[in-house]
């Protein structure tokens, strides 16, 4: 019989990243599409502005979370680190050939952190999450006037003897005409952006998903269990092992 071990691998801080991120990124994605298609639903000015602020709200959560992770790479236990979680260093081709090569036979070995294909999967999921921080912090200025560039936003383009800090959306009579347009062209890139990377996110996530089930039922380690626990199900020596 195959002895099995439960190795520590994911630590509470990677966990709890990992939750609170799973339902940030769900619930931005629900009020985003439910944003996008405001107009076909029928949802007024002020239903607007409120489905904004939620999105924006939960988006501080999700960037705050974001940042800590970040931080957690350079700081954080061994399979927590950028040398485990990105794709690079020593020997990472060889063993995504290997990897690679194996692919179809269902002989990929256990991997105690990332495997060599799931690290790249790591890499665009961060990158992604990343745009969609910084620009959505962005476009919380330019739309709702919130921090941290709402206060700058609102000097920009209140109208002579408005206060910027009486600014709503929605109000073009507050807003000087000629730095509006300008702001809205400024703003124009990160909409793009954040845009593309919210559908560019749906599909990567969806990979994301089917991965973590392939994985899960070829190389039999508790992937998603562990997640809960930090503890992963080995059966044998791990093919990143020291």
């Amino acid at each position: 019989m195959t002895e099995v071990k439960l190795v520590t691998v994911w630590d509470r801080t990677v966990r709890v990243f990992h939750w609170v991120n799973f339902l940030c990124v769900l619930g931005l994605i629900v009020v985003g599409t439910v944003i996008l298609n405001a107009g076909t639903l029928g949802i007024p000015n002020d239903g607007k502005i409120l489905l904004k602020s939620v999105h924006v709200l939960i988006g501080y959560v999700f960037a705050l979370n974001l940042l800590w992770r970040l931080v957690w790479a350079f700081v954080g236990g061994r399979h927590a680190r950028w040398r485990a979680i990105l794709p690079g260093g020593r020997g990472y081709v060889g063993e995504l050939r290997g990897y690679l090569s194996r692919l179809g036979s269902g002989r990929q070995g256990q991997y105690l952190g990332h495997n060599p294909l799931g690290r790249i999967a790591i890499f665009l999921l961060l990158l992604l999450l990343l745009n969609q921080a910084v620009t959505g912090l962005v476009l919380a200025g330019t739309d709702l006037f919130y921090p941290p560039l709402g206060s700058w936003i609102a000097g920009w383009i209140a109208a002579a003897g408005v206060d910027p800090a009486t600014l709503v959306p929605y109000a073009p009579e507050m807003y000087e005409e000629t730095a509006y347009q300008a702001m809205r062209a400024f703003r124009k890139p990160f909409i793009t952006a954040h845009y593309y990377g919210f559908y560019t996110l749906l599909v990567l996530i969806t990979l994301h998903i089917l991965a973590v089930v392939v994985t899960e039922v070829r190389e039999d380690g508790g992937l998603v269990s562990a997640m809960f626990t930090g503890k992963k199900a080995i059966s044998a020596p791990p093919a990143d092992r020291d």
